[in-house]
């Protein structure tokens, strides 16, 4: 599964486990489900079906007199064993079906349930136009991650239960049903069309799926078996742009999982309105609409890639191999994790796999910081899905690339492959796949296990450096500033130092030491003083990292050090030592570094300096090739309120921007400058007018540009007009994302608001809270967790008691205590605060005058 973040920060390592979290178990098996067969006739404009669920169990105890199954909201029509009427008892979750004869080992019984269901609520989505949104397809489809199968058929709804399956579906013409497993039959009964589909190889209840609608089928294949594509009409093209690499990268991960891919089919859905990013059904994924790039779009975006290589990992890593209990998550989630950063380097070289993989690092430790700490395995928590967090998936994927490191690459693939074929159509825990990697390498890795997998956390490494001439030494401090008193928190690695040298810059000299004490320092005899230090070569360790080295070596180290990711960590140092010697040398890298990750950290870094002159650096960047760097250097002028920033921006929302991305950063941009208190103030009115235009004129591609737009209004905190303007794009009936952007937005306005806007912003929001959408109820409370009124936090109380959904209701939680401390001190704390940005401005002015005479002095 891969999932659409939603970030709520809250700060010290708050507890993972919420009041009300408690152990899980799978529950006790009465026998092996071997076949599980689903016969359905759907009726969609009524949101409803009629099924009969046959479930074959072989038992392996005797004398059960009772089995107990997952159905939740199904009308239970009548239950039959063998073809003989049982008694049964069903409160709306479990069916107990009283056995009129005890079980008897190796006698197999077949299970026939006959239900129906009318608007459910999880499980099984019906989408389909109404009058707001006219031009919605009509389409069905499944989730079944984590326990909602169970709201759609019933069943024993746990990941330690595989069994073959079969779906049958009955559906108007001309639309098509898409199932796991091979197409077996179709026939045609008037004006309805029967697909039966059948899945020969065992998988969970939660991978079974269905997908309905009329759509494109565009065929590929990859060694003879098909590669399906499914759109809506009329996205062919952007179906080939956005899923066309599939053959190659399934041949990709055959290669690496040493295991050729291994189901009869493999069909890719992209569906309307879908809650996650995407899901990896047993060789039928889904993915969200949203995914698929039109032209202009697939200049910059990655994530559609990413996603489709992770969701097909799956395949192998949850689908072939399936984890036995949901607190093993990680093991399937941080591979596909981990696959998204070999594709990466497959596709585009080391250098971009080095920058994704730090990218996912600093998400699980944002995550880490802001949010909650918890080891990666725990059963302890109130729903699965909490789980299904970035603990599991970058975490994850950070954690193999440790593994790795720790085995180097040969090792390292034999291990995954002795994993795979190992355990091919079993169940795992974590444990196997240590056994897994002893079995193939004789290695023993518990250590890396017990430190970063089964506790929370990771080291946070202080590095300081001197040069002693006479003795030739060069020492290395190294502090774990994460450690306690009682040393609980310490890590004990195996550190790669290296030294380099500005006229062989690849070739660094390395030793590797062991760190494992809260501070220590080690000597390194060289021939003579190096030009920089990297601390960790190949930055191959999940970690925090802060450099204490002179500005000379940080400047030696940024212009010459091999990996680009020691480069983004000098830039970092240097930022914090500022002046305008640091200004110039980040300009420099913002023009000269060869590498495009690079120049977007050094972009976002330069505006911390504080100078004026960090300005004439960064605007340089706007003429980048790369549109990543491109968006990097609007988004920062953001920081620079000034009218030079300001003329620079509007010229990229005037002009556009070949990237969608570039075009709606310099929106929200704009807003940021205009709505700051400059000397040289544009007028605030011209540039909610330029919103106001971009908002009616450039609709387009998942409703980026005008998102942007909207976040820029919402800059204008004290502006009823730019309120007015938001509000008008809450209503139903507004295309989708544009609407969950602006809901969102209402929160960010809500701070500088008039008492009567804020009553407002709180009955617009309350009213959507009703809707029963997932992404409009997050929406929703990510606006109410910004607010600072006591009157958000009942709407996320309710909210929290009303959802269905687990995550919601997780968030709606740590949302609250967010609301409660901006209602706090922290109030009268912004004020101070604003007053103290004001006050640094004009000393931003008068330092960067300083400098300047200086300079010229000199």
């Amino acid at each position: 599964m891969s999932h659409l973040y939603f970030d709520t920060e809250n700060n010290g390592h708050k507890s993972f486990e919420l009041p009300g979290a408690k152990p899980h178990y799978n529950p006790d098996r009465p026998g092996q489900v071997e076949h599980i067969f689903l016969d359905l006739t759907l009726n969609i404009p009524k949101q409803s079906y009629n099924g009969n669920c046959s479930i074959r169990l072989l038992p392996i105890r005797n004398n059960i007199d009772r089995l107990t199954l997952d159905a939740v909201n199904l009308n239970i029509q009548s239950v039959q064993v063998d073809e003989a009427e049982q008694k049964f008892e069903y409160d709306g979750e479990k069916l107990s079906i009283l056995l009129s004869e005890p079980t008897q080992i190796g006698q197999r019984l077949l299970i026939a349930i006959t239900y129906s269901v009318e608007k459910p609520q999880r499980g099984i989505y019906f989408i389909q136009p109404d009058k707001h949104y006219p031009h919605k397809p009509t389409q069905v489809w499944t989730q079944g991650e984590d326990e909602d199968s169970r709201f759609w058929f019933p069943c024993f709804d746990y990941p330690g239960q595989l069994s073959t399956s079969e779906i049958r579906v009955r559906v108007a013409k001309p639309l098509i049903a898409i199932s796991n497993g091979e197409l077996v039959d179709t026939f045609e009964d008037g004006n309805q069309q029967i697909y039966h589909w059948s899945q020969q190889q065992v998988h969970p209840t939660y991978l079974m799926t269905l997908a309905v609608g009329d759509f494109a089928e565009i065929r590929d294949a990859w060694q003879g078996k098909p590669v399906t594509y499914y759109v809506d009409k009329g996205r062919e093209a952007d179906a080939k742009r956005s899923m066309g690499k599939t053959p190659r990268m399934i041949e990709f991960l055959s290669e690496k999982y040493g295991y050729p891919y291994p189901f009869p089919k493999y069909a890719q859905v992209c569906v309307d309105d879908f809650i996650f990013g995407g899901m990896e059904n047993t060789s039928t994924t889904l993915l969200t609409d949203r995914c698929l790039l039109d032209e202009r779009a697939s200049l910059d975006n990655f994530n559609t890639e990413s996603l489709v290589v992770h969701e097909l990992a799956h395949q192998w890593f949850g689908d072939l191999i399936v984890i036995k209990h949901w607190s093993h998550a990680w093991i399937k989630e941080g591979m596909a994790s981990y696959s998204e950063v070999m594709w990466t380097e497959h596709e585009y070289g080391k250098d971009d796999a080095a920058y994704y993989q730090l990218l996912e690092a600093r998400s699980y430790l944002n995550e880490d910081s802001s949010r909650y700490r918890r080891p990666m395995v725990t059963h302890v928590y109130r729903e699965a899905i909490e789980l299904y967090d970035r603990h599991i998936y970058e975490k994850g994927s950070c954690v193999y690339n440790m593994i790795r490191t720790e085995l180097g690459d040969e090792l390292f693939w034999t291990a995954i492959q002795t994993f795979v074929q190992d355990h091919a159509h079993q169940t795992v825990e974590t444990v196997d796949l240590l056994r897994a990697i002893e079995k193939a390498t004789g290695r023993n890795l518990t250590f890396l296990f017990d430190q970063y997998v089964y506790r929370g956390g990771h080291p946070d490494f202080k590095v300081a450096y001197s040069w002693d001439g006479d003795s030739k030494l060069a020492k290395v401090t190294v502090t774990q500033t994460q450690v306690n008193s009682d040393n609980k928190d310490l890590f004990d690695l195996k550190i790669p130092i290296g030294f380099g040298y500005s006229q062989q810059r690849s070739n660094l000299i390395t030793f590797t030491v062991r760190v494992n004490e809260k501070e220590q320092s080690f000597y390194f005899p060289l021939a003579e003083k190096p030009d920089f230090i990297s601390f960790d070569v190949g930055n191959n360790y999940l970690k925090t990292v802060t450099l204490e080295y002179p500005i000379r070596e940080l400047k030696a180290q940024l212009e010459f050090d091999p990996d680009p990711i020691s480069r983004i960590y000098a830039a970092e140092a240097l930022a914090k030592k500022g002046g305008l010697e640091v200004t110039k040398v980040l300009s420099t890298a913002l023009k000269n570094d060869p590498f495009w990750g690079v120049r977007v950290e050094v972009a976002q870094k330069l505006p911390e300096i504080q100078l004026d002159q960090a300005f004439d650096g960064l605007v340089i960047g706007l003429q980048d090739p790369s549109p990543l760097v491109r968006k990097a250097v609007v988004s920062s002028l953001s920081q620079i309120k000034t009218h030079p920033s300001y003329k620079a921006v509007k010229a990229v929302v005037q002009n556009g921007d070949p990237s969608y991305n570039v075009e709606a950063a310099a929106c929200r941009t704009i807003g940021a400058i205009a709505a700051a208190h400059l000397e040289e103030k544009p007028h605030e009115q011209k540039v909610i007018k330029l919103l106001k235009s971009v908002l009616e004129e450039r609709a387009g591609w998942n409703e980026v540009i005008r998102s942007g737009a909207i976040s820029g209004l919402a800059e204008f905190k004290t502006s009823g007009t730019a309120l007015n303007l938001l509000l008008e794009y809450t209503k139903i009936g507004v295309s989708q994302p544009l609407r969950l952007s602006t809901i969102r937005a209402l929160g960010r306005i809500s701070v500088g608001q008039t008492p009567t806007n804020v009553e407002l912003i709180l009955d617009r929001l309350a009213e959507i809270a009703k809707e029963a959408f997932f992404l409009t109820q997050v929406a929703v409370v990510t606006a109410l967790g910004q607010m600072e009124t006591p009157k958000a936090i009942g709407i996320l109380q309710s909210l929290a008691s009303q959802t269905t959904d687990g995550r919601v209701r997780r968030y709606a939680e740590e949302e609250i205590t967010k609301v409660q401390k901006n209602i706090g001190p922290e109030k009268t704390l912004r004020q101070l605060r604003e007053e103290l940005n004001q006050l640094k401005q004009q000393n931003q002015e008068l330092k960067s005058r300083l400098e300047n005479l200086e300079a010229k002095s000199k």
